[in-house]
């Protein structure tokens, strides 16, 4: 069991990074320097919502990055629109401008082709679906450890002195 599972933290890392290297891929089809692939990956998550910086660091995690900082680069560049909540002065929401809408758009449509390519490499919804389950169900082994501290329970005690 310790090699698959080691196995199994090492290939998400992987696959993560390699996503990210697809996406820059991408971006740089298209011609854009102004943003980069985990700024293009947020960009992405937000959608046609309008949140807090607090609300999108909750929704998913982004790997060696800073969501607020970020953020900060998407409005610079004009991906992103920005306005005080009215209720909580202290609160920042955003939402994509038009200009990141286009992106989002342009990335859809990578995900279109990519989706046929692995149609066409002999993948199917099944395969995908189990692996999708699979990895849920680490996330949430992961996350009741985080939770209750299930590990504590597991450890072997010590000795006493």
């Amino acid at each position: 069991m310790h090699q698959p599972y080691y196995e199994s933290i090492l290939l998400i890392e992987r696959l993560h990074r390699h996503f990210l290297e697809v996406l820059k891929t991408e971006l740089d089809r298209l011609g854009i320097q102004d943003i980069n692939n985990v700024q293009s990956l947020i960009l992405y998550n937000i959608g046609e919502d309008e949140m807090t910086v607090g609300e999108l660091t909750a929704r998913g995690y982004y790997l060696g990055s800073n969501v607020s900082y970020n953020v900060k680069k998407m409005v610079e560049n004009g991906y992103l629109g920005q306005e005080r909540s009215p209720h909580d002065r202290r609160s920042v929401r955003v939402r994509l401008s038009d200009k990141g809408l286009e992106l989002r758009e342009n990335i859809r449509l990578m995900f279109e082709r990519q989706i046929t390519a692995l149609d066409a490499a002999g993948f199917n919804s099944e395969e995908l679906a189990r692996c999708n389950e699979i990895m849920h169900k680490l996330e949430r082994f992961w996350s009741a450890s985080l939770e209750y501290n299930a590990f504590s329970s597991t450890l072997p005690s010590r000795p006493a002195p």
